[in-house]
């Protein structure tokens, strides 16, 4: 697989990022490394999301609607598909830009 199909991948649960990880450590260029580190931060702000939801709507089941915020990540997904599908090195919205210097082992 290139690099631009590795980044697409990675977007692609965290099994899809372990793949373009593993596939592409030999011949990684800045648009895979770019896009590992997105969608790696997009996965853990997505984990940590459901986590703090789930330990709120335990305590105050009313609260429990604020699960639709959780389409706004699906959106934020997407549009890192779209970013990696064009070859373009654009930071996902509202977040991406807090992971651009981050993840230091990817590259």
């Amino acid at each position: 697989m290139d690099n631009k199909t590795l980044s697409i991948v990675s977007y692609i649960t965290i099994i899809g990022w372990l793949i373009a990880y593993v596939m592409g450590k030999e011949k990684m260029d800045s648009l895979l490394r770019y896009h590992l580190k997105q969608s790696l931060g997009l996965g853990l702000v997505s984990l940590a999301f459901s986590i703090s939801l789930n330990i709120v709507a335990s305590i105050v089941p009313a609260l429990s609607f604020l699960g639709i915020i959780g389409y706004a990540i699906i959106v934020l997904w997407v549009i890192g598909i779209i970013n990696a599908a064009n070859g373009e090195m654009k930071p996902i919205p509202f977040i991406g830009k807090a992971f651009e210097d981050k993840f230091s082992f990817i590259g």
